[in-house]
């Protein structure tokens, strides 16, 4: 599959949808415009790539719906060079929208078949994360925080202490929370003991499972 000047024209039109539902910061926007999402799928999907729907990829996961991903990166407010820490690699669109935006990008992927795959797409479109591991989300990745921001792109039914624990003060962790569906939970450490915590909207998402599969 390559990336046409048709797929950048689909690109633009999503990202003029997103502005109209509400994303407003343009290095989201920008991203949205630049990342070629229809890589990230089955060629079988590949006409469907910048319609605004999630799509399932192996492993009984998906890719997320773009306008969650532009809301939850929005909502990370990250910065050239901030550490963030993604729980949940999946496809690695996510990924690429965080790297395209000058982030240091740590990553965790559980499902052994998607960890290997996107592995090697990652290597094959020079996609650079500071760190891309199997493993489990739960517990973070102790070694390299504290993160300037954390996102989990999957469903918990609580929030991960040890993740809460990896954020540096000031910075953001944004986690859909809840079972069969999620809100969208944005929690800022304010100080060592200290989280601000906002509650913004229902999402649907696959369940953040603990343990590596």
């Amino acid at each position: 599959m390559k990336d046409t000047l048709k797929h950048r024209g689909m690109r633009n039109k999503l990202a003029k949808l997103l502005a109209k539902k509400g994303i407003t910061d343009e290095k989201v926007l920008d991203a949205i415009r630049t990342v070629p999402r229809h890589l990230f799928l089955d060629s079988s999907f590949e006409d469907h790539a910048y319609q605004d729907k999630a799509f399932p990829i192996e492993a009984d996961q998906t890719i997320s719906q773009p306008y969650t991903v532009a809301f939850q990166t929005e909502l990370l407010q990250v910065k050239p060079n901030d550490a963030i820490l993604e729980i949940g690699t999946g496809s690695g669109y996510q990924t690429a929208i965080l790297l395209h935006m000058g982030a240091k990008v740590f990553t965790i992927e559980r499902q052994q078949e998607l960890f290997k795959k996107t592995n090697l797409f990652f290597k094959k479109m020079n996609y650079r994360p500071k760190k891309f591991v199997f493993g489990d989300g739960y517990k973070g990745m102790p070694d390299n925080a504290p993160f300037d921001g954390i996102i989990v792109t999957a469903g918990a039914p609580e929030v991960p202490k040890a993740l809460m624990s990896q954020l540096k003060v000031g910075g953001r962790l944004v986690i859909p929370v809840g079972v069969d569906e999620q809100i969208m939970t944005v929690y800022r450490r304010k100080s060592e003991k200290e989280f601000e915590k906002q509650e913004l909207g229902l999402f649907r998402f696959v369940p953040l499972l603990e343990d590596k599969n």
